[in-house]
């Protein structure tokens, strides 16, 4: 017998670059925790597929200046409230139903570019 499952429970296809907001709790030790925005940074081939994880970075509003290339600020616009920092030392897969939102906003392609120039340097690929 099969069980039916409302759309509701149904994951959204994410965006590669798109900015959702997600569940991380429980966290351990730095990881964050609570309800914050991540950044999409999964292709898009997977994100499409259907995959049942997301890889993503998370946001925080605790800005450090000059902290590159483990964070990337994130200018407030329509749809994101506050100025905000991607924290690229703290990758995540997650499940998909963790993601609890539609897209917020969705980086600019020269944002995105950036954000990968410093990830790079981050997971030693560069």
């Amino acid at each position: 017998m099969h069980r039916l499952i409302s759309m509701r429970q149904m994951p959204m296809a994410c965006k590669r670059g798109g900015i959702y907001l997600a569940n991380f709790n429980p966290s351990k030790g730095t990881e964050p925790g609570k309800t914050l925005p991540c950044i999409v940074m999964q292709s898009d081939l997977l994100n499409e597929a259907g995959h049942p994880s997301t890889t993503v970075l998370p946001l925080t509003t605790h800005l450090i200046e000059d902290a590159a290339p483990l964070r990337y600020r994130v200018v407030a616009r329509t749809g994101l409230k506050s100025d905000s920092d991607i924290i690229l030392d703290q990758t995540r897969t997650i499940d998909n139903r963790r993601i609890t939102s539609d897209m917020l906003i969705i980086l600019t392609e020269k944002e995105i570019s950036e954000v990968e120039a410093y990830w790079r340097i981050v997971l030693g690929l560069d």
